[in-house]
């Protein structure tokens, strides 16, 4: 039985890896900054404390692989100096924690497998690509400190994937919700024009990706992860209206300025349209079960 190692492992989408994981005959620890049991799951924890710099080693040289998740919520507070701040550094100082004590104690790592997202990438309707640089703005700055931060590990003889991952789509939280909720009140609200595009992926389809880039030795380096079909922020809740066998429903455009009043600098994420290709991960094998947004709504919503 093969180790994996979980920073950010009691997020939506750590606890949907961990139990895929477990499914298929891992071993799961859960880095938390408090080693409490987690009941019935066939996952343990380890302590880590990252302000402190300090770790759980036994449970360091336990793992074959580490997936590093950790990092505070984007959209979860107002964007203001001091929660920007530790957007920032709850990334690149776990990071920087989960490099050193690779360095500093023996240990049997194989890969580190990173979240990073999508924000890396400029505004625009151009398919963007891996190749390209980060874009000059909070978001990119952020991706870009994220990825650098754990890019030492290539010099500990560690493979090393980044992910850089799409608008999740899952029943048990995240953007979905946030699309769903003025639905159930009946109205369909369309975020600005509607028109800006969303590079998106099921819940189920990334966690996939981590369970690939664990299993398949050639997959390293940087790769998106979202679905082949991009969709704008209009299409996507008006298909999710319709799944949800709304009878009736209201579309109504929440115009700009209200939601730059509402999220002050998270309107950016928002507003912002990044057309993302997958075609990368496809290259190497991966197979997505949710390629179209009708199909993932369906699956989520609709049964």
């Amino acid at each position: 039985m093969q180790t994996v190692l979980i920073s950010g492992g009691t997020g939506m989408v750590g606890k949907a890896l961990g139990k895929l994981l477990v499914n298929k005959g891992y071993k799961v620890i859960v880095l938390s900054r408090q080693a409490t049991a987690m009941p019935g799951s066939g996952i343990s924890t380890a302590k880590w404390d990252v302000k402190k710099q300090e770790m759980d080693i036994a449970a360091l040289q336990e793992a074959d692989y580490i997936i590093h998740l950790a990092g505070a919520g984007v959209m979860d507070k107002k964007w203001t100096p001091e929660y920007k701040d530790e957007i920032v550094s709850s990334r690149v100082e776990s990071a920087k924690l989960i490099v050193n004590s690779l360095k500093n104690n023996t240990n049997k790592v194989k890969k580190v497998i990173s979240a990073s997202a999508i924000g890396w990438y400029a505004p625009g309707e151009q398919l963007h690509t891996e190749e390209e640089v980060a874009d000059d703005s909070f978001l990119g700055d952020t991706c870009r400190l994220w990825e650098e931060s754990i890019t030492p590990v290539t010099k500990l003889n560690i493979g090393l994937v980044k992910f850089r991952i799409g608008i999740v789509l899952s029943k048990e939280g995240g953007a979905l919700k946030e699309f769903i909720t003025p639905i159930k009140l009946g109205v369909a609200a369309i975020l600005g024009n509607g028109k800006q595009i969303i590079s998106w992926v099921h819940i189920d389809d990334l966690c996939n990706m981590f369970l690939f880039a664990i299993e398949n030795e050639n997959v390293t380096g940087v790769y998106n992860a979202v679905a082949p079909e991009p969709v704008n922020n209009k299409t996507l809740t008006i298909t999710l209206a319709k799944k949800m066998k709304r009878l009736f429903f209201i579309p109504l455009h929440v115009p700009t300025f209200i939601l730059k009043l509402m999220l002050g600098g998270r309107s950016i994420e928002i507003l912002k349209s990044a057309a993302v290709s997958c075609k990368k991960i496809v290259a190497t094998g991966f197979s997505f079960q949710f390629k179209n947004i009708e199909s993932a709504l369906e699956d989520l919503v609709g049964k």
